[in-house]
This record gives C-alpha cells, structure tokens and sequence, in this order.
C-alpha cells in the first residue's frame, strides 16, 4: 500500500509522508530537538516524512507541525484494509514508554507524561505534550502515551517518539487477508 499524504499551508508549512518508505526524514520546525525527535519517529516508523515550518512563535509553530503531520497522515492510517490500531513498547537508554493508538475517529491525547518543569534543546516539553494533541487531532487517533520508566528528559521523549513510529507503522500496515476477511 502506498500511501503519501500531504497538508500545509502555501509558503508556511508543508509536511508530506510517505508509509512505505525508508526511514528518511527531512525535518526542519527551526526547533532542533523536534527535528531529531521526528526523525526518530521517522526512522521506527521506516516513514519519509518531510516537514518544513516557516520561523515563528516556537508554540504556534509546534502546535501547527504536529496537526499537519496527523493530517497528512490521517488517510493511511483510516484506508481500507489498514489495521487501525498498533502498540509499541520502546526503550532510550533508562527510559521504557508505551504508546498506543487507534485511528478512531475520536481525537485524544491520554498521557502519565508531565514533563511541564523541564526543558530540553530550547524546548519546553509542553510543547511536546502539544506537539502531540494536535497530532492525534489532525490524524484522528486515541493516542495513549505511558511513561513505564525513565528520569532522563532526553530519553524520555526519544523513547516516546521512536514508541509513536512503531505504533503507526503497525496502525498504517494492511489486515492480513484473514483479518480482513473476519475470519
């Protein structure tokens, strides 16, 4: 199944993915530690994605990253014959997250992460828990994120993120003829 989305807006933000590709991510937010975190997703997920965000307010710009990601995302993830749903268990280094999700229909972010007093490369991890709202409301995902173990903030996000590629690649992958078949 090959299957590319795409959502922007004309000069400001333009985000493409592709679910049957490599790994290669070509990210630019103008947030650095974003970029490394959606490369990772990319690189779990073995998704191109492509996301350019044209410089502004950090928590605009994050917020707007994240509903173009989902959206580009939305129609693999709700094609027919897609699975729907995946889960990933995901460690980085001390740090183990799960993430689950489902293309419901039903947007929402339920999350044990609150990484509200840290901060780290210049972004505060609000924005992450952000980040990752207006995703699951531009792809149309219940989005379940739980923190199993880690104290390292560095970690803890890389662990989420590489756990959200895996779960989305498993969630965009085709029901074997089987399942589909409902036998």
């Amino acid at each position: 199944m090959t299957v590319t989305g795409y959502a922007g807006e004309e000069g400001r933000l333009q985000a493409r993915i592709d679910v049957d590709g490599t790994g290669k991510a070509t990210v630019d937010t103008g947030v650095p530690v974003l970029d490394h975190l959606l490369t990772l997703l990319a690189e779990h997920a073995s998704f191109d994605v492509a996301l350019e965000v044209a410089p502004g307010e950090p928590d605009a710009e994050v917020a707007a990253a994240g509903r173009a990601l989902g959206q580009a995302l939305s129609g693999a993830l709700h094609a027919e014959g897609a699975r729907g749903h995946g889960s990933a268990v995901v460690p980085a280094d001390e740090a183990l997250a799960h993430v689950a999700l489902e293309a419901s229909g039903r947007p929402l972010l339920v999350s044990n992460v609150d990484l509200s007093d840290m901060g780290v490369g210049g972004l505060a991890t609000d924005l992450v828990a952000r980040f990752l709202t207006q995703f699951a409301e531009g792809a149309g995902l219940t989005l379940h994120v739980r923190l199993i173990e880690g104290r390292d903030t560095q970690h803890v996000l890389e662990a989420i993120f590489k756990g959200l590629g895996v779960a989305l690649a498993q969630s965009c992958r085709l029901r074997r003829r089987k399942e589909r078949d409902g036998d």
